[in-house]
């Protein structure tokens, strides 16, 4: 199993990411992730880091279908790559039904046929095909014209059965948020790989971004999981896979709340070997690729934390791996 790095802030300057970029190039890590941002586009940061210096494989995951025509998407994933020389993943989903409201008008009918189009018609463009498709939610008439480029892997956020039976059919790689490692195993995988034989092809990796920070005098599990989770908790499609996976906060207070989403593998807490066999148990669920999180770590104690306890942790797994030989 591979790890990887998550900017875990909304950065107002591409510069504040190249410690990240740094770390990625100069460890272990394979690949540094960003998510979906409202102040700087994630596709121009990463753009602008490589600019820096800094070219490392990266990840956007995930980026939201309703601010961008795939066509759109699909050029940007392509100046990415060729940007950073580097391979991209390209993660992509539908978003919260009230963000699809507010700028499409009124939220997908069908979240899967939705993003079934907008992958679909993303692969073709980047493939080189003659796309022409006219579907319920996108139309495309185009192509975009062949070049020289690092590959592109297309990843779908995936949360729940019928999204991972989708990213079975469609996507390179399926990527979870706040997905505990049994969960993954025993209800995620099943469905991709339902999706995939469906489809007659091999079933997407999995790459699990993992909320992750190190025990410390005076630190309160339940306010990491809290400073970095509180909005996803607040989600219906939140609320329901958790449910799914045994995890019920709904008559609990706050903090209450937030020590059984530790409790329950949806927050990894501990010391450095604690938390390096907590991370283990997504391999043997069948992970292929961690994405470490310290966003809990950087919005209570600040970037220079964040980054302290990222280092310590890709020691801890690096040894882990290394005693395990692999």
């Amino acid at each position: 199993m591979e790890y990887s790095v998550l900017v875990p802030f909304l950065q107002r300057r591409p510069e504040q990411v190249l410690p990240y970029a740094a770390l990625v190039e100069w460890t272990g890590a394979r690949r540094l992730w960003q998510g979906q941002s409202m102040l700087m586009e994630p596709f121009q940061t990463l753009s602008a880091v490589a600019g820096a210096g800094f070219r490392v494989p990266t990840g956007l995951g995930v980026t939201l279908m309703p601010l961008r025509h795939p066509f759109e998407a699909a050029h940007l994933v392509k100046t990415l790559a060729m940007a950073t020389g580097e391979s991209v993943v390209a993660g992509f989903g539908p978003g919260a039904k009230t963000f699809q409201q507010s700028l499409l008008g009124a939220p997908y009918r069908s979240q899967l046929t939705a993003v079934r189009e907008y992958l679909g018609i993303v692969r073709g463009l980047l493939d080189g095909e003659v796309v022409d498709v006219r579907g319920e939610y996108y139309s495309c008439h185009a192509q975009m014209g062949p070049v020289m480029a690092p590959p592109v892997e297309l990843g779908l956020g995936v949360l729940r059965p019928g999204m991972a039976r989708l990213a079975g059919e469609v996507a390179d790689v399926a990527v979870s948020w706040l997905t505990p490692a049994a969960y993954l195993d025993e209800v995620v995988r099943p469905a991709l790989r339902e999706g995939a034989e469906k489809a007659g092809r091999t079933a997407p990796r999995v790459t699990a971004m993992v909320p992750v920070a190190l025990e410390r005098p005076g630190r309160d599990v339940a306010e990491f999981v809290l400073a970095s989770n509180s909005g996803h908790m607040q989600a219906p499609h939140y609320i329901d896979m958790l449910g799914r996976a045994g995890i019920d906060f709904s008559n609990l207070d706050p903090k209450s709340a937030g020590r059984l989403m530790a409790d329950a593998g949806a927050f990894v807490f501990g010391d450095e070997e604690q938390v390096a066999k907590k991370l283990d148990e997504f391999r043997m669920a069948g992970v292929q690729e961690v994405v470490l999180n310290l966003t809990g770590v950087c919005n209570l104690y600040g970037p220079k934390a964040a980054m302290e306890d990222l280092k310590k942790i890709l020691a801890a797994v690096g040894a882990e791996r290394r005693n395990s030989g692999e």
